[in-house]
């Protein structure tokens, strides 16, 4: 039997929608992270340890040296402590913006938002989770339902167990760390295997607690041992995620801190050791700026934010410290001082192609206080001049925020006169 025309195109339609809706549901691969802090461990205490987890991940993945502290002997020297390295991770930027100078977290500035609140912004529905033997990382860092961030709301909890005595009791040696963050690591595993949050944060502490004890020794190394194993678990999880559902995941395992070059023992200061970290990562299509410089603690959260799609506001993206391990990055390594009646600036092209990027201007910083910077266009230059020498007007003042934004990337930098 024959259709009519029109009939023929209506008939025709019905089946070709549902097979477009089907393969745009299979292309729509649902993207998750997870992230890792292994408290306290320099590279070459990685390196010489036994670790298969981690080199099995590294394998399928990638792995750099990475580092902290930010820039040494310059306005953004950070201190080499623990949760300085965590809210440098967590907002992308070092500590003269984010205000946590040391372990008691004093007055963060929120205006410098975590990667938990951009997700939040960027998807109110999404679902995030916290696993962390330190309440603080929770309630003060990524400040869960405080009024400063809008009342974020972390949806996964399993932290504070360092305040329980009963469970853990403490002793002097502190192995009692070594049970919370194997009840940690389970129940992240056992969390992301069941309900699969889009961005989780897990933290580990016996290494540091080792550390801190028995400074270069078999403890210290037996410790990074066992969190390989714990990272096992939550590998193992991820894997079985994407198994079985259509999930695309990023595992990013990392450490806060390196240790002091003398024993191993403490940290804090900006000694290489101290500042000397690294990244694994289960992906292996990392950009340049990943494989040929040694990036630091703060690119850890505009990579996630690439992976996920997460929109960063322009103004907050100025100020991000952090490049993005994935995506192709121009130029790296902004750097200036007033000579003179003039700016001096400088970077460091790694664009492999003729590019140019735009000098923007600024000689305030209300950002900080929550409010907006003007920014005013000075020059535009060719990325692979790797300097230029711009004439100021009078009379010069005492700081200057510079930004160079480059097709694919952004960085800053600021001048105190």
């Amino acid at each position: 039997m024959k259709f009519p025309k029109k009939l023929n195109i209506f008939i025709l339609l019905l089946i070709a929608i549902p097979r477009f809706a089907t393969c745009v549901m299979l292309d729509s691969t649902a993207k998750k992270t997870v992230f890792i802090i292994v408290d306290g461990i320099s590279a070459d205490q990685l390196k010489a340890a036994y670790t298969p987890i981690l080199d099995s991940i590294a394998r399928v993945g990638s792995y750099t040296d990475a580092f902290v502290g930010g820039k040494k002997g310059t306005y953004s020297q950070t201190p080499t402590i623990s949760a300085v390295g965590y809210n440098s991770l967590l907002t992308g930027t070092w500590v003269n913006k984010h205000n946590v100078w040391g372990n008691g977290i004093k007055n963060p500035n929120y205006h410098y938002q975590t990667i938990f609140k951009f997700f939040k912004d960027h998807n109110p529905s999404g679902t995030t989770a916290v696993f962390s033997s330190w309440l603080d990382n929770r309630t003060k860092l990524v400040g869960d339902k405080l009024p400063q961030t809008g009342g974020l709301n972390i949806d996964f909890i399993f932290d504070g167990l360092e305040h329980d005595n009963i469970n853990f009791p403490h002793d002097k040696e502190r192995n009692f760390m070594k049970l919370i963050d194997y009840s940690v690591a389970d129940k992240a595993a056992q969390v992301i295997t069941e309900e699969g949050p889009d961005l989780s944060w897990i933290y580990l502490e016996f290494p540091d607690d080792m550390g801190h004890a028995f400074g270069d020794s078999p403890r210290f190394d037996a410790a990074i041992q066992f969190e390989d194993q714990l990272i096992g678990k939550i590998w193992k999880a991820v894997l079985q995620r994407e198994k079985q559902f259509n999930e695309d995941w990023l595992l990013v395992i990392t450490t806060d801190h390196g240790r002091k070059a003398s024993d191993g023992r403490g940290h804090g200061g900006q000694t290489e050791r101290e500042r000397s970290t690294w990244v694994v990562l289960n992906e292996p299509n990392t950009n340049n700026y990943f494989q040929t410089q040694t990036p630091g603690i703060v690119d850890i959260m505009p990579t996630i934010a690439d992976f996920m799609g997460i929109n960063i506001p322009l103004a907050a993206k100025r100020e991000l410290d952090g490049i993005s391990l994935l995506k192709k990055v121009d130029v790296i390594d902004l750097t200036g001082v007033l000579q003179g009646n003039s700016l001096q600036l400088s970077w460091k092209n790694i664009s492999t192609t003729s590019t140019k990027a735009k000098v923007l201007i600024s000689d305030k910083n209300d950002f900080e206080e929550g409010g907006s910077d003007t920014y005013t266009e000075v020059a535009e230059v060719m990325l692979s001049d790797e300097s230029i020498k711009i004439p100021m007007k009078q009379p010069i003042g005492k700081f200057y925020k510079v930004i160079l934004e480059a097709p694919n990337n952004t960085i800053n930098t600021w001048i105190l006169n």
